[in-house]
């Protein structure tokens, strides 16, 4: 994870996990399972049990910002697909939320739209044999 953020970008960090807080706020309180990944993300982002409990109770005070790595947008977006299904599903304000944060992190429009409406076929299970296929069998 720490290639995600090299070259100093502490704010990068302290940003991308504020906005993992807030997708799991999106839905109500934090579930055991939520918290978990969250503390998992943070010992990956070097954010410490007191900025942890900053960004939980304040995850506004920290802004998103964009990066012209795709890569790294798409790393960022697994991310917050991994805290969205801890509870194995998604709803429409999550999915509202993962769209407008893609264009945040600098996703033209239409192509947010696709890469989220893709990732959710992948993260639900809602995969056709073919794509079933090519993602068992492609090379890591």
């Amino acid at each position: 994870m720490e290639e995600l953020f090299s070259g100093g970008s502490r704010n990068r960090k302290l940003g991308h996990f504020s906005a993992l807080v807030k997708i799991v706020n999106v839905d109500g309180k934090m579930s055991s399972a939520e918290e978990t990944i969250l503390k998992r993300f943070a010992r990956k982002l070097d954010i410490d049990d007191v900025q942890y409990t900053e960004i939980v109770k304040n995850p506004q005070k920290y802004p998103t910002f964009p990066t012209n790595s795709k890569e790294i947008r798409l790393k960022q977006l697994h991310d917050m697909l991994c805290i969205i299904y801890a509870d194995h599903s998604i709803d429409a304000e999550e999915a509202a939320f993962l769209n407008r944060y893609a264009i945040i992190l600098g996703f033209p429009e239409e192509e947010a739209n696709r890469i989220i409406a893709r990732s959710i076929e992948i993260f639900s299970g809602h995969l056709d044999y073919y794509d079933y296929e090519y993602l068992l069998n492609r090379e890591k």
